[in-house]
């Protein structure tokens, strides 16, 4: 069973009543917890600090960090800039302060780091915009213990009952880890996220959260405040928060982020879904290179997957690369479900991929409708 550490009380109001203001004298200010995307491979992982900021203050600020503790500069050039880009409430401190998810820009010139993903997801939203693409973003993730087992796997060896009975189980000895899922969601509602679910997935310890649906930049926005969120609530009982690929070896599903995707035509009209797919199987390589790190693992064709290196696409087919759900094909409008991407993935990358192949796809601009002429009036003729 998870136990909270002694000195943790964040969940009740015990932490928010102390934590809403900073005041000084006349000083009065608020804390904002500034989250970046760091320079770790093969996967980057999440930092954040606290700035003060002035309660008067019209404007969020840009901030500086030490961008060689972070694998993202070096010691005689270490200044990389936080650019804020996305802000919500923080469920976690109260009161007004605030979660800052940011851009990483170089101190140099101030244009974007070569690690900011961000600014090619921003370009290509711009460029596509017509289309109205929207996204709803399923993150699965693994709960370890620091020794590295899974919760509800053994503590030392050994393997648990196999599959069955744990994906949206009920009850002790089917589902490990509930508290954290709980407390995080309600973070989530209260941060003011677009989370629309949660479930306990095919493996003990595995669970799902789904963000949108919303535009690419905010959904992936809102993917890694609500990662920042997980592993943040995860901290406080010990237990890690995985998002590797395969992350027990064996007979055991791994780890997605599932993305769902449509376009205005898509919402109304099926060929429109049916061309999206098509487009995403002329683009194999170039997007499962970018799915997230050791795919090959988990795309075997095994454990409701397609091969990382083949293309297929259906109705209703979870051991397809893209699948149709079963009401868009019956209501002949909606979206589709790229089921490739792993739960390490860059949300800002897998948006932009599937925004570049579906709207960019000549097939489809070539098939848009336009609006027809009215014909010209017929001139009376003279009698």
């Amino acid at each position: 069973m998870l136990q909270k550490q002694q000195t943790v009380k964040l969940w009740g109001f015990q932490m928010r009543q102390h934590g809403a203001f900073i005041t000084k004298g006349n000083f009065m200010a608020y804390q904002a917890e500034y989250i970046w995307i760091d320079g770790a491979e093969p996967t980057p992982t999440l930092r954040s600090k606290t700035k003060i900021i002035d309660n008067n203050s019209k404007a969020l600020p840009i901030w500086g960090f030490d961008g060689s503790s972070t694998n993202q500069a070096t010691g005689e050039a270490s200044d990389c800039i936080l650019n804020p880009v996305f802000s919500c409430k923080d469920p976690i401190r109260g009161g007004k302060n605030i979660l800052v998810m940011c851009e990483v820009l170089l101190a140099s010139t101030g244009k974007p780091h070569p690690t900011n993903t961000r600014a090619a997801c921003a370009a290509a939203a711009k460029k596509y915009s017509s289309e109205k693409m929207i996204y709803g973003i399923e993150q699965e993730y693994t709960m370890m213990r620091l020794n590295g087992r899974p919760l509800g796997f053994p503590e030392l060896s050994g393997e648990p009952a196999p599959q069955g009975p744990y994906y949206c189980g009920v009850g002790a000895g089917r589902v490990m880890g509930r508290d954290i899922v709980e407390i995080h969601t309600e973070m989530c509602l209260e941060a003011g996220l677009h989370i629309s679910g949660t479930n306990a997935e095919v493996m003990p310890g595995q669970w799902e959260f789904q963000i949108g649906p919303v535009d690419a930049l905010r959904v992936s926005d809102e993917l890694h405040v609500a990662r920042w969120l997980l592993h943040r609530v995860a901290e406080d009982f010990d237990v890690v928060i995985s998002l590797d690929a395969k992350p027990q070896q064996g007979d055991w599903n791994g780890a997605g982020c599932h993305t769902n995707f449509s376009t205005k035509d898509m919402r109304s009209n099926y060929k429109a879904i049916d061309d999206a797919c098509q487009a995403l199987g002329t683009r194999i390589n170039e997007h499962v290179s970018n799915y997230g790190h050791d795919i090959e693992s988990r795309l075997t064709g095994k454990h409701e997957t397609a091969p990382y290196n083949k293309f297929s696409y259906g109705v209703s087919n979870r051991g397809a690369s893209v699948r149709i759900p079963w009401q868009v094909a019956r209501d002949k409008k909606g979206y589709a479900e790229d089921r490739r991407p792993n739960a390490n993935m860059d949300p800002y990358i897998v948006t932009q991929l599937i925004l570049e192949t579906v709207c960019g796809n000549p097939k489809i601009i070539k098939t848009k409708k336009t609006a027809p002429k009215k014909p010209a009036k017929k001139k009376a003729k003279k009698k």
